[in-house]
């Protein structure tokens, strides 16, 4: 029986977490934006993993984009973010604009390896639109605008002032006008600028101007939220196995037996032992869980208009399952590795707390209840949920 070879892409992003692992713990006391890194990722060719062959790129699927997303969360959950959130931005044009708009982006994007960054968020109404004959005129200001510092593009939103319409779009981010402020001071994900973004009177273009954001014409136009919950689902399940790796490492080196224990080295303790069983289980059980759901995402991907409601309804309730499944996981994963490591390992020079801190600020971005609400109303009554900003 043959070896399986792992593709390209995996072992390219494997390289790169690799070198993201060196001084993943300083970057994360730092905060600010890991320019070195993202340059890195530029230079790989993985920001063209998901673009259609057509268009310049590879041709990859969602479940690979995932893939490396996790790949990256074994070491730093930013930079993770950074990279499944570019693709979360870069596809908006072709489930919400016009076949020139998704072709033109998409082109763009590959030729140049382009890093997308967002400054969208439909629930705060703080940009205001202005129509013109030659485009939109917005001002105001965003957060949670992840992955704007140092982007090329950027994905925005506004409401319209007199219609109060909510709209999308896509424009350079160096666009006079625009500008990112280096706020973001949360005590997880500390490199994913996630802070505010200003606009002062900057010019949308009308072909940047995308046609049915989230809802509209189609069934295919409404999934973004099912990318963004398929992200973080990756990140959490990512950050588990990267907590559970350094914890063995550390066991196996540092950590010392219970003075009562009988052992002389902590890995030959049996309760430890036997947390370990219990911890890489549930971890395992979560992985399967997220894997089953980046396949049936592959499915209505390749689905495009063709979607229909009950398609999406069946993937959106196993994607929030994941979602809250690599959650409890990752946040029960993270909080307990110190019990097999012990008190030294709470030294900040390790920086072991940074799995959970980064697990724990990500959990709380739309609430697990809602998610088991929709879960339990499509088992218990059979109703999908309703398409709109978080479902």
């Amino acid at each position: 029986m043959g070896v399986a070879i792992e593709p390209i892409y995996l072992t390219v992003a494997a390289e790169l977490a690799e070198r993201f692992r060196e001084d993943a713990v300083q970057r994360d006391k730092e905060g600010g934006t890991p320019k070195t890194q993202r340059d890195w990722i530029r230079e790989s060719g993985l920001l063209k993993l998901l673009i259609p062959e057509e268009y310049g790129g590879d041709g990859g699927l969602w479940s690979d984009v995932l893939k490396v997303v996790r790949e990256f969360s074994r070491s730093d959950a930013a930079l993770a973010h950074l990279y499944g959130y570019h693709f979360l931005c870069m596809v908006a044009p072709h489930l919400a604009g016009t076949e020139e708009q998704k072709r033109y982006f998409y082109e763009l994007t590959a030729r140049h390896h382009y890093f997308w960054g967002n400054s969208s968020n439909p629930l705060e109404k703080s940009i205001i639109g202005k129509h013109t004959t030659r485009g939109v005129v917005v001002n105001g200001s965003k957060s949670f605008s992840s992955g704007s510092p140092d982007s090329d593009l950027l994905a925005i939103s506004w409401n319209d002032e007199e219609t109060g319409e909510y709209y999308e779009g896509i424009i350079p981010t160096s666009r006079e006008g625009v500008r990112i402020v280096d706020d973001w001071d949360n005590m997880g994900q500390r490199q994913t600028g996630s802070g505010t973004v200003v606009f002062a009177n900057v010019w949308v273009k009308p072909n940047e101007i995308l046609e049915r954001p989230y809802s509209g014409q189609t069934v295919f136009s409404t999934i973004i939220p099912l990318l963004s919950q398929s992200i973080l689902a990756s990140i959490f399940i990512g950050s588990a196995a990267g907590a559970l790796e350094e914890a063995r490492a550390y066991t196996k080196t540092h950590a010392k037996p219970w003075y009562t224990s009988g052992v002389e080295q902590a890995s030959a303790e049996p309760s430890t032992i036997a947390r370990y069983g219990d911890l890489w289980t549930d971890y395992q059980s979560a992985l399967s869980l997220v894997e089953k759901a980046d396949r049936e995402l592959d499915y209505i991907w390749s689905k495009d208009i063709d979607l229909t409601e009950k398609e999406r309804g069946e993937c959106a309730v196993l994607i929030a399952a994941a979602n809250v499944k690599a959650g409890k996981t990752a946040l029960d994963i993270t909080n307990r590795i110190f019990e097999v490591m012990g008190a030294r390992a709470t030294s900040s020079k390790y920086g072991f707390d940074r799995f959970w801190r980064n697990v724990r600020t990500h959990t709380l971005h739309n609430p697990t209840e809602f998610k088991l609400r929709s879960v339990g109303n499509w088992y218990l009554n059979g109703v999908s949920p309703l398409p709109g900003f978080y479902s």
